[in-house]
């Protein structure tokens, strides 16, 4: 990652998130802004390879700056950097095009640890995130599913998409499974084609949708 945008209005958070990205991303070329209606001027002057963008902002929703990015940088990747973790903000931000979702109230390392992965092309989504995705969708009524198109998975995959589906990282699989982080990140690259989906968000809506919660 060489260029990155901070979007945070809390200095301390601000600072504490820039030298958490300067320790992920060594020699980063970092813009921060504290304002939607500043981040989105850096976001039409600046290309970006990664935004951390925060919701609550003084002046409106980092929303606005994810679904920018999305429109203009589609190369850049979008993680949201949060304390909310409820559907109102949840889905509006995934929806806008927000690459991952980071709960705030997670030790440093494990924050560090997410960002890690997406230079592994690992979308970074905190576990309890991935639950309320599920439990959002298991709530309501499932569709026909004659009406769906058939995906076919081996047992395999279906055992991969699961745990993905619940938060596990790509190594916590592979030591569950028995297999190394490569290989399973061989089948997730391999489930995500078969099922059309590009993040962990989504591979959780099919998981359900495949009925793999039982």
């Amino acid at each position: 990652m060489k260029t990155i945008l901070l979007l945070e209005d809390l200095p301390e958070i601000r600072a504490w998130l820039r030298k958490l990205v300067l320790q992920v991303f060594p020699g980063a070329q970092i813009s921060e802004s504290a304002r939607v209606h500043d981040a989105l001027s850096l976001v039409s002057a600046l290309k970006f390879d990664l935004a951390l963008i925060d919701l609550g902002l003084p002046d409106g929703s980092g929303v606005d700056v994810v679904a920018k990015l999305r429109e203009t940088q589609a190369d850049a990747q979008s993680v949201v950097v949060t304390i909310h973790d409820d559907d109102e903000h949840l889905f509006p931000a995934l929806q806008a095009g927000a690459f991952g979702y980071i709960l705030k109230e997670q030790p440093r390392e494990l924050i560090a640890e997410q960002l890690q992965r997406i230079s592994q092309g690992e979308p970074p989504l905190s576990p309890s995130i991935a639950r309320r995705v599920m439990a959002h969708f298991s709530a309501k009524a499932k569709p026909q599913t004659s009406l769906l198109p058939h995906v076919s998975l081996t047992d395999r995959e279906s055992e991969v998409l699961l745990r993905v589906a619940k938060g596990y990282t790509l190594p916590e699989i592979g030591v569950q499974l028995g297999l190394s982080r490569h290989t399973i990140a061989d089948y997730v690259k391999q489930i995500y084609r078969k099922l059309n989906v590009s993040s962990r968000a989504e591979a959780a809506l099919e998981a359900q949708r495949l009925g793999l919660f039982g």
